[in-house]
């Protein structure tokens, strides 16, 4: 991503609450920890009313933290786990209130590939893995797990 984006000036990163930010937050301190003391925009977006999936029970909102301009910027979305694609469809549905950006990219820590219900694809990925239905791919952090951690169960 550094090599695409050289030096963020145009670019934003956007981590998708609430496990994306783990992630972002992350991703955000090794870029200025490889680039020094660059200008960096980074916000979070909750897309709990933007989901399409059947509400069993009630959906609390997380913050959305967007406290700059996506108009005509590249923008990085970052999620933990891609897998249907329908977070990510959410996403770009919220994000789109918030301006209209010249480019959106996908960076995940982990693809799940062959489960994809829409047609999205990651440009930026931590690692692939093929799964079938029945099984999960649980993140843990070391800020609401103790431990850095991937687990296919």
């Amino acid at each position: 991503m550094i090599e695409n984006h050289i030096s963020f000036e145009n670019t934003v990163l956007i981590g998708i609450q609430p496990r994306g930010i783990y992630l972002s937050d992350k991703i955000v301190q090794e870029i200025l920890n490889e680039l020094g003391n660059i200008k960096l925009n980074y916000g979070k977006l909750d897309i709990t009313f933007y989901r399409d999936d059947p509400r069993k029970e009630f959906h609390v909102a997380n913050q959305t933290d967007i406290a700059f301009s996506i108009e005509s910027k590249k923008v990085v979305l970052i999620d933990d786990v891609l897998y249907t694609g329908r977070t990510i469809r959410a996403a770009m549905d919220a994000l789109m209130d918030f301006g209209r950006p010249d480019k959106v990219e996908l960076l995940v820590l982990i693809d799940r590939r062959y489960s994809r219900q829409l047609p999205i694809q990651p440009d930026y990925v931590g690692k692939s893995i093929d799964s079938i239905i029945s099984q999960k791919v649980k993140v843990q952090w070391q800020e609401n797990g103790g431990i850095d951690e991937v687990q296919l169960i």
